[in-house]
């Protein structure tokens, strides 16, 4: 049975990978924000990570010198003192000539803040730490906030991800790296997939070198077994266009402007 994260779901969805990193400083409010209000973003892709005081916020890297006016890692800082920190501080959209969130505090949210500014949006959500117990606060957050049914949680590493499911094993699940690979790898060479139904999207890049990983040979057979597909982070209209038109489940992008008008010209499209 389909997890209900993907009950009534049709191909393609808009998904803003970091709230559309491109246009506004990744995983904040303003960029999910953006991504909600005027390009009509039906998921949210995003990290978190967990701070000194055990509070989820929601960020790609584990340490701050990317993104912000900061530097060190996040597990070292306290909630309270990240609320000092800039995380537009770094944001360009022009290759360094201008820096227009620098004026502005832009804080690194926490996942509370996110789900209560978009109650019932679905968000596709990865969890960057491996230390034993992290699941349990995730899921302490999306208990109290309602969430189980409007999140698909994961992670890289496979370890983590078996975590997430023994914690949470009615939620919505994507393929950790390594159970990712051997399904993919078996799909392409036209076996049968190795058999897990604890996962039950794909979160995959679209290309792996020069090689084009999904096709429609490739989404038929994913749809056979159960799989819904998403892809990332895919940032050229054509290939959107392209993606749009073998009804690929979803298409994470940086480009959430491009994406919805692309998505508007398809009538069959979300």
């Amino acid at each position: 049975m389909l997890p209900r994260f993907l009950q009534g779901l049709q191909p393609t969805l808009h998904i803003s990978h970091r709230g559309g990193a491109l246009l506004a400083p990744e995983n904040t409010l303003p960029a999910f924000r953006m991504a909600v209000e005027r390009y009509r973003t039906q998921m949210l892709e995003l990290d978190v990570h967990l701070t000194r005081d055990g509070e989820v916020v929601v960020a790609h890297d584990s340490t701050l010198e990317r993104c912000t006016d900061a530097t060190g890692p996040i597990a070292a800082l306290s909630l309270a003192e990240l609320r000092r920190v800039n995380a537009g501080f770094r944001f360009t959209p022009d290759a360094g000539r201008t820096f227009p969130f620098r004026d502005q505090h832009v804080s690194i949210p926490t996942l509370r803040e996110v789900l209560r500014a978009f109650p019932g949006l679905r968000i596709n959500l990865e969890m960057k730490p491996e230390a034993p117990g992290t699941e349990d606060v995730l899921h302490q957050v999306l208990r109290e906030e309602g969430a189980l049914d409007h999140v698909c949680m994961g992670s890289e590493h496979d370890s983590v991800a078996e975590r997430l499911v023994a914690r949470m094993p009615d939620a919505c699940h994507f393929y950790p790296r390594d159970a990712l690979t051997a399904y993919v790898l078996s799909v392409r060479g036209g076996e049968t997939p190795p058999v897990d139904p604890r996962y039950t999207v794909i979160d995959m890049p679209l290309y792996f070198g020069e090689v084009r990983l999904v096709d429609e040979e490739f989404l038929r057979a994913t749809a056979h077994h159960g799989k819904w597909v998403n892809v990332w982070t895919v940032d050229d209209p054509e290939e959107m266009r392209r993606l749009v038109s073998e009804r690929v489940g979803g298409i994470m992008t940086d480009r959430p402007d491009l994406l919805r008008r692309i998505l508007d010209e398809a009538p069959h499209a979300q």
